[in-house]
């Protein structure tokens, strides 16, 4: 079966392994999800990942973080732009997510980037998705 949004699949697998308190979650893995991945583990999201080979496309597995008391370090993730609707902003619209508590993570030109990395570096892209 082939799926039609696979950063959707992501997002939505790690919204459930945390809503649950695993310590992990595995999903199959691609270029990315992997730079979706780094982005989340450079800013404190989760713990670390790997990347496990097997006779396909690769596994990636996300070590979720939770605080002293298991509470959740990710309270919401959502994806914005999706398969049937494309969302694109310009270099002087890139969003803030709860006042700069959250995280946007973009596409660009130069790579996936945050919004910090993406107004810093003064480009837009496409709205992968918000994590806070």
């Amino acid at each position: 079966m082939t799926m039609s949004d696979p950063v959707a699949d992501m997002l939505t697998r790690i919204r459930n392994a945390n809503m649950v308190h695993h310590d992990k979650v595995e999903m199959p893995g691609s270029g990315l999800k992997r730079s979706i991945a780094q982005i989340l583990k450079s800013e404190g999201f989760i713990r670390d990942f790997d990347w496990v080979e097997d006779s396909k496309q690769g596994v990636l597995r996300l070590y979720l973080k939770y605080g002293p008391n298991r509470e959740k370090v990710i309270n919401g993730i959502k994806r914005i732009s999706k398969p049937g609707l494309r969302v694109y902003v310009g270099r002087d619209e890139v969003p803030k997510v709860l006042g700069g508590l959250g995280v946007a993570i973009l596409s660009t030109s130069r790579g996936v980037l945050t919004d910090r990395q993406a107004r810093q570096e003064r480009v837009g892209g496409e709205v992968i998705c918000y994590v806070w």
